[in-house]
């Protein structure tokens, strides 16, 4: 297990740290495990050529962040949680994007990690405002949402090219005052 330096944040059962890009093997390994649970509504990178790619997209550019969700008792990797689209200024907002995989999914660990996550942009990234986009089928992806208090805000037709096709989807918000996290 990391030493808890490492941690940005620790809950009761997982603990989120930055993502790097020699989390590749294990990520990618777990990716792979769970195919048929991202099936058709992501899409993580399975081997270590499209990792790179993605993952120095999250830790390089300013406009991005990349966290993994890890079991305490192990420091295995039961998801991750992307925040992209970040911005600054009087707008100070960001994207949510994440995935549990399969070994962890319906646990809980999710919504804690993700928790976690949203604290985090909330405080130490300055944000004020996390969006969520999901699927409309992606019954698990709208439950998480609502769990952590994100309001529904409406339906985007066409709204982003996933699996060879533009999806809709459902679109969901949170803001600091929301939380009572207020940055």
């Amino acid at each position: 297990m990391p030493e808890p330096a490492t941690y940005l944040a620790v809950g009761g059962r997982v603990a989120v740290r930055p993502l790097t890009l020699d989390d590749a093997d294990e990520f990618t390994a777990r990716a792979r495990e769970s195919v048929s649970l991202h099936h058709p509504w992501l899409q993580p990178p399975r081997d270590a050529a499209a990792f790179a790619a993605w993952a120095g997209r999250l830790v390089e550019e300013p406009g991005r962040a990349g966290f993994l969700v890890c079991t305490r008792e192990d420091d295995a990797l039961a998801g991750y949680v992307a925040v992209n689209n970040i911005v600054h200024g009087a707008f100070r907002c960001g994207a949510l994007g994440y995935g549990a995989f399969a070994h962890s999914a319906g646990r809980g660990l999710m919504t804690e990690g993700l928790g976690l996550v949203v604290r985090h942009a909330f405080t130490a990234l300055g944000l004020h405002r996390l969006e969520i986009n999901a699927q409309p089928g992606n019954t698990a992806s709208i439950a998480l949402a609502r769990r952590l208090g994100f309001r529904h805000e409406g339906f985007s037709p066409d709204f982003l090219f996933i699996d060879g096709a533009w999806r809709d989807h459902e679109r969901f918000a949170l803001t600091a005052e929301m939380t009572d996290l207020r940055a």
